[in-house]
């Protein structure tokens, strides 16, 4: 019960998070997220996001999952399972931005 009121109070915490608030964004750092989930999410992800050990990042999943759900379970993980929390190294921007370019269809390396 615990798990998932933390949960409940990370999603309630973030949905106030638009994607609208990534949009300063330089394009280094975009190139910077772009390698960072293609070869660190992608290890775990798949190399084309495809699915891996973990679940695909596509748009086609993705379309039905809220961006708030997305954006808690890149900053904070999964516990109990082997997805980590990036916190330590991304921004809520950051992550936010990455939730919409994974829903969009994640670009390629620039």
């Amino acid at each position: 019960m615990r798990t998932l009121l933390t949960v409940g109070i990370m999603i309630t915490a973030t949905s106030t998070i638009t994607m609208a608030d990534s949009s300063y964004l330089s394009h280094e750092r975009q190139s910077e997220l772009i390698r960072l989930v293609r070869q660190d999410c992608g290890s775990c992800h798949g190399m084309r996001l495809t699915g891996g050990l973990g679940p695909a990042l596509t748009p086609e999943v993705l379309k039905d999952k809220p961006a708030a759900v997305l954006l808690s379970t890149i900053l904070h993980g999964r516990p109990g399972t082997p997805m980590p929390p990036w916190n330590g190294f991304l921004s809520e921007s950051e992550a936010a931005w990455i939730v919409d370019a994974l829903q969009k269809g994640f670009p390629d390396a620039r």
